[in-house]
């Protein structure tokens, strides 16, 4: 029997340690993080808002938003996908079970869900609000209560640090790993050693967001097994090189009125096709034509 994407998820954070887990902006980021060997993948809410609507990461984007991102991906690429689900889409644990039921629906292995209130931001930047502790612990509980397959992870990210501090933050993710969450997401942590404590009081997995331009640093694989680390995110680094190669192109055409003195930046065509497997469809429609023609 096929294992689920959850499955799989769950078999790679046992068989890689610490895991990589690789944002994957689309479908084709998606096949080129394969093809570099990552064992799963990486839907950013943030990415979402950016990349596909062009808006900030402030809880604009909704739920349809990011489950054509997800099924794009997801209907090309057989990694699992771990995906931003923000606070899940809406006020009540209604809301939160349809978020679950979708996601699984649409292929992906595992959510991360998080505490902040409604009117959310980037868990890097200031102002943060999060809700109570009590309101978090409901949020996983209606999660877990929704899963239709057991083995879809549940992920709990808390931006309590820097809000509440350290204790406040770990007991959080306790009380999550209590109600049924499968891992945990301390976001923005600032010291190496904060990740272990996390990983001795919750023991389950941990995810180190290992974001660029943050609040954390940028810890290695080593450093990160080091401290028990489980999984570490590298949530937007190619979405973040991609907008800039294209800024890059952008300003140089524009500039010179012409793409020559850019064109060694650019995957070739040829690149192109081979990553997106172009010649097995090709050669599907030749056969197709010529067995029309007969």
């Amino acid at each position: 029997m096929k294992e689920s994407p959850g499955a799989l998820f769950r078999r790679a954070v046992q068989e890689e340690s610490p895991l990589q887990v690789v944002g994957a902006i689309n479908a084709n980021h998606a096949l080129l993080a394969k093809r570099a060997g990552f064992r799963a993948i990486y839907l950013s809410g943030g990415g979402v808002a950016a990349g596909s609507l062009g808006l900030p990461d402030l809880g604009i984007s909704n739920l349809d938003d990011v489950l054509t991102d997800v099924r794009r991906i997801t209907d090309v690429c057989d990694l699992p996908l771990l995906v931003d689900v923000d606070t899940g889409f809406g006020a009540s644990a209604f809301n939160v079970a349809r978020t679950v039921k979708s996601m699984i629906k649409f292929g992906a292995a595992a959510m991360h869900i998080e505490d902040q209130v409604g009117a959310k931001r980037c868990g890097h930047r200031p102002g943060k609000e999060i809700v109570t502790k009590q309101e978090m612990v409901d949020r996983i509980k209606a999660a877990v209560d929704a899963r239709t397959d057991d083995s879809f992870v549940i992920m709990a990210r808390t931006d309590a640090l820097a809000v509440e501090g350290l204790e406040a933050a770990i007991e959080r993710t306790i009380a999550c790993v209590e109600a049924g969450a499968d891992m945990v997401f301390p976001e923005a942590i600032t010291d190496l050693a904060m990740y272990s404590q996390f990983a001795k009081a919750v023991k389950v997995p941990v995810l180190a967001n290992i974001t660029e331009f943050g609040e954390t640093p940028l810890f290695t694989t080593e450093e990160l097994k080091g401290a028990d680390v489980g999984l570490v995110l590298y949530p937007l680094s190619a979405f973040r090189a991609m907008n800039k190669a294209a800024e890059n192109v952008y300003g140089a055409i524009r500039r010179d009125g012409t793409q020559k003195n850019v064109v060694d930046t650019m995957q070739t065509r040829m690149e192109l096709y081979e990553r997106i497997n172009y010649h097995d469809f090709e050669q599907k429609l030749d056969a197709l034509f010529a067995a029309q023609k007969k």
